[in-house]
């Protein structure tokens, strides 16, 4: 996970601010067509700071964790999986399967949407981030990177451990916040992580 953090993510927040100077300098001085195609640099390179500052936020420091919530950790989540899934197993079920059917790169979501309250599965794809409207309560990165040194290509062993280590109380807390509080643990924009 080292690597992961200070390589992989640590590139994504060095190229956003790359990204961000040549922006704010191509604003200045009312260059659009510069702007237009910086747009996908900040795109990309802000999606995968986001989407990893979420994924390190559900992730417990050690394995070895409950691979469940528990009623005294995360007693709505446990209600809300079995209302939408029928048990919390089903719902690891459903989502080891929705992340086991990602074709290439990407992310695995347990989003609620914002006007209905329900709980659903989602992918994005590369760096995208969760869909407005949605309020990201668990990601799971499935890029090569995020398993393939401990891993190999065995993606199946890698969504099966992925259990041991989720923070059950950030995801029970992220469904109790609001949109914006689940997001602000992004925060501002630094040279280093």
């Amino acid at each position: 996970m080292t690597l992961h953090h200070s390589k992989h993510h640590q590139a994504y927040v060095t190229n956003l601010n790359s990204a961000l100077l040549s922006q704010a300098t191509a604003s200045a001085t009312n260059s659009i067509v510069q702007q237009v195609h910086l747009q996908a640099a900040i795109r990309f390179n802000a999606g995968g700071h986001i989407n990893h500052t979420l994924f390190w936020e559900n992730l417990t420091p050690a394995a070895g964790t409950a691979v469940s919530p528990s009623v005294a950790v995360a007693p709505r989540l446990i209600a809300a999986l079995t209302s939408q899934w029928g048990s919390v197993d089903a719902f690891k079920g459903k989502f080891e399967e929705m992340l086991l059917g990602l074709q290439g790169s990407g992310w695995g979501w347990l989003v609620q949407d914002v006007e209905t309250n329900l709980l659903e599965l989602l992918t994005s794809k590369d760096q995208d981030i969760v869909p407005k409207g949605k309020k990201p309560l668990l990601g799971v990165d499935m890029w090569e990177h995020a398993y393939y040194l401990q891993y190999l290509n065995n993606k199946k062993e890698y969504v099966s451990g992925i259990w041991n280590v989720i923070n059950w109380t950030v995801v029970e807390r992220r469904l109790e916040s609001d949109i914006d509080t689940v997001f602000s643990v992004v925060g501002t924009l630094a040279a280093n992580l």
